[in-house]
């Protein structure tokens, strides 16, 4: 480990000290909030902010049509009910979290403005020194806290990921990546392509196919679509009978999850029945005779990376009625005009979109140091998916791929707060996992097994993450239907965690 710089210790630098410093005001850190709020009222604590408010991802992308891929039963919090449709614009869902922070007094605990530069650990203190940058004055902060809570998300805000192909240069058109979409960007009556197939592209193109001459979605392999009504009609029924909002949420969020457990479960024990039956699902919103096979028929197993919803079929209504198109090919270049394709075919293009994922971020790129001697945590094996080997009291946020990323938010809000109280009750300053005698013979792996989930923007920074281990301990199992009865069970005196 080498030497991290921090600011001097000069006093014209003014430190606060909290009990807990939550890193974030996304839907994690919102959500950490109200859990300490309620369950540990007694501590003292802050939520720091890079951006301008609240929202996070929900902020941030401003793309045509940015909208959830997953259920507001599922991905709203489990204490606030949800009322609205399933798939949420980004404005509804930042409303729904504004709610939550007016109606938990919140908002006085957030310091937006607030990008943390570096976090050093002090063995003899049993403190954390985290400096901050205001983004918006530019003043030198720094606060000290017991407790580090990193709801910052799992990816870089400030730029999204764009692979380097021959000839961009050249492109005499505008190359946009969604994740910074410029303001009042017009592309009315514009030839657009947008490169990829996920989430993103299956948002944007419907969003933008009555405004454009025409959109083409270029694909270098098919993905896994999954379609439906943007209504839940179990919910509407218990409306009609006037049952109280929060019993609709407890027992919709019930019925979705016992849904998508059933899903999840036969995408592993029968494969080829879960293909067929989406692929299927696609192919009766197409036109007859439409290559289903060519561009809707993927090669990876059902799950192995995430299903994209698309809501009431919105992007295949715009394929059938010719506004939109798939091209199933790879790039060979750009041109002056567009991108030619490695089949010779050549796409003309005012506006190339460029949907094709993000870059990583493991803890928000902070520069963490332990007395002074950074921190590597691709070097850490990972306790539970949510702390590292090695490092005292830090959290991470790492949500599900295969369900709503809040869940295990709340699952965790859970388990700092009754870790809090353990450590309080016994008179302990610090926790950090540590490998017991009988894990150091164990085989240590990769953060996630390829074989399980494997999309590109996770294959690429691997080597960036923490290993796993084989047992359940030292491992995020992305399994929600298993950690919804092991998170709160988990035994914080069965020798993972070493306290001080």
């Amino acid at each position: 480990m080498v030497a991290v710089p921090t600011l001097s210790d000069d006093s014209a630098v003014q430190s606060e000290h909290f009990d807990v410093l939550i890193v974030g005001a996304g839907i994690s850190g919102v959500g950490g909030a109200y859990h300490l709020s309620t369950q540990c009222p007694e501590k003292r604590f802050v939520v720091l902010e890079a951006l301008e408010s609240f929202g996070g991802t929900w902020l941030m992308h401003r793309y045509p049509g940015i909208r959830s891929d997953s259920d507001l039963y599922t991905f709203g919090y489990r204490f606030k009910p949800w009322t609205g449709a399933p798939i949420a614009t980004a404005s509804e869902i930042r409303q729904y979290m504004g709610d939550v922070i007016d109606e938990n007094d919140l908002d006085r605990h957030i310091r937006y403005h607030h990008k943390i530069l570096s976090a050093n650990w002090s063995s003899a203190k049993h403190l954390w020194t985290v400096d901050v940058a205001n983004t918006d004055t530019g003043a030198a902060l720094r606060f000290t806290t017991n407790f580090l809570w990193m709801c910052q998300g799992y990816y870089r805000h400030r730029e999204g990921y764009t692979p380097k192909w021959p000839g961009m240069d050249e492109f005499e058109g505008r190359i946009v990546h969604p994740q910074t979409w410029p303001e009042n960007f017009d592309y009315r009556d514009k030839r657009v392509v947008v490169i990829g197939s996920g989430a993103t592209a299956a948002t944007i193109v419907p969003a933008m196919a009555n405004d454009c001459a025409h959109i083409t979605v270029l694909q270098r392999s098919p993905t896994y679509f999954w379609t439906g009504s943007n209504s839940n009609e179990l919910a509407d029924t218990l409306r009609e009978l006037e049952i109280d909002e929060v019993w609709i949420h407890e027992i919709v969020r019930r019925k979705i999850l016992h849904d998508q457990e059933m899903v999840a479960r036969l995408a592993f024990d029968q494969p080829e029945f879960i293909a067929k039956e989406l692929i299927e699902g696609v192919r009766a919103l197409l036109p007859d005779g439409y290559d289903v096979e060519k561009h809707f028929t993927p090669r990876y197993r059902p799950w192995r990376q995430r299903l994209a919803f698309v809501p009431d079929g919105d992007l295949f209504a715009g394929i059938a009625s010719g506004k939109a198109s798939m091209v199933t090919d790879e790039i060979s270049h750009f041109t002056t005009t567009g991108i030619a394709l490695k089949s010779g075919e050549l796409l003309e293009a005012d506006i190339i979109v460029t949907a094709t994922g993000f870059n990583l971020s493991v803890l928000g790129d902070i520069a963490f140091s332990i007395d002074d001697a950074a921190v590597d945590f691709a070097d850490t094996v990972t306790y539970r998916g949510m702390m590292f080997t090695g490092v005292p009291n830090l959290l991470w946020v790492f949500g599900y791929f295969r369900a709503s990323w809040t869940l295990r938010a709340d699952l965790i809000g859970d388990l700092v707060c009754r870790l809090l109280h353990y450590m309080d009750d016994h008179g302990y300053v610090s926790v950090t996992p540590a490998l017991r005698p009988e894990d150091h013979d164990m085989p240590l792996l990769s953060w996630m097994d390829p074989e399980n989930f494997n999309p590109n923007y996770l294959m690429r920074s691997m080597h960036l993450l923490p290993k796993r281990g084989d047992k359940p301990e030292w491992q995020h199992t992305q399994d929600y239907w298993i950690e919804k009865d092991a998170l709160p069970s988990v035994d914080l005196e069965d020798g993972c965690l070493i306290y001080r």
